[in-house]
């Protein structure tokens, strides 16, 4: 049994669970032990053997053919991304990898984002990549020790369920946009490595991508924590850049005059002055202000 069979084996029993009988056209009758369907009521739907699907489950079924799994999407209800999930778990190898393109931040935007000293901005790569800060952004996020993504930020920091103080949400709606990413940009090899990373070192990361999709989750306002300033209730936005395929912009303002405004005014200062925290964190490489 490998990662890959038994992460396919998670993401069959995640959906599973999710299914109401009704959803898949069954009708539910007396008490039920598991929540959703049972394994036998999937195999029923799909047209397998009891046997045939148990092994999917438990990994001990290396290649599941195309027809099983199409089969397997229409009994589980699977929308297009988790389908095409479902596909890569089964063939990982079969997923033609596409080179991780090299994504650079126009020097337009970082002029931009350096004129703002009230708002923190920063600049959102196709896989969720922090590709530029400005120097409130980069105090605001100098707690974290994995500063170079947003999902890591989430799922693998330390700092992330302190900072995002509506974890949950935050949570949720990183996890819908990276799967509207992976259904635009199938075998990209950076979007295979950070799915297959999060999997591996992230269990709520793992059931959230395992689950039913919900659809994108408006994330318009945020409350944040940062220790030297306290919580910040701010205003998000995420703006397409035009010139720059798969790239946002992000900003947070506070309302004029809120304590969150006086907040990130301090955090500001203390910035300016070297007293927020420690250094922020370095892209390394990666186009800076």
């Amino acid at each position: 049994m490998n990662g890959g069979d038994t992460t396919l084996g998670e993401f069959l029993r995640g959906h599973r669970a999710s299914t109401h009988p009704e959803q898949a056209g069954l009708r539910a009758q007396g008490r039920r032990r598991v929540p959703g369907l049972r394994r036998e009521e999937v195999a029923r739907l799909a047209g397998l053997s009891l046997g045939h699907y148990t092994r999917l489950e438990q990994g001990r079924e290396l290649h599941p053919t195309r027809q099983t799994l199409e089969s397997l999407a229409r009994a589980l209800r699977l929308d297009e991304p988790a389908v095409a999930e479902l596909h890569r778990l089964a063939h990982p190898s079969a997923c033609r990898r596409r080179p991780a393109r090299r994504e650079r931040v126009a020097p337009e935007v970082l002029r931009l984002m350096r004129g703002w000293t009230d708002v923190p901005a920063y600049v959102l790569g196709r896989s969720q990549d922090v590709l530029a800060r400005n120097p409130l952004a980069g105090a605001l996020h100098d707690r974290f020790a994995h500063g170079d993504n947003l999902l890591r930020m989430i799922f693998l920091d330390p700092a992330g369920r302190e900072f995002f103080r509506d974890w949950d949400a935050a949570a949720r709606a990183a996890v819908a946009e990276l799967r509207e990413t992976v259904l635009t940009a199938p075998g990209e090899q950076r979007l295979t490595e950070l799915v297959g990373e999060l999997s591996v070192q992230s269990p709520p990361f793992r059931r959230l991508w395992a689950g039913r999709a919900s659809g994108p989750v408006p994330r318009r306002g945020a409350r944040l924590f940062h220790p030297e300033v306290g919580e910040l209730r701010l205003a998000r936005e995420a703006l397409l850049i035009a010139g720059a395929p798969g790239q946002c912009l992000v900003t947070y303002q506070a309302e004029p005059g809120s304590p969150s405004a006086e907040a990130l005014a301090l955090l500001g200062t203390l910035a300016a002055t070297g007293l927020a925290g420690r250094r922020p964190w370095d892209p390394g490489g990666r186009e800076g202000l």
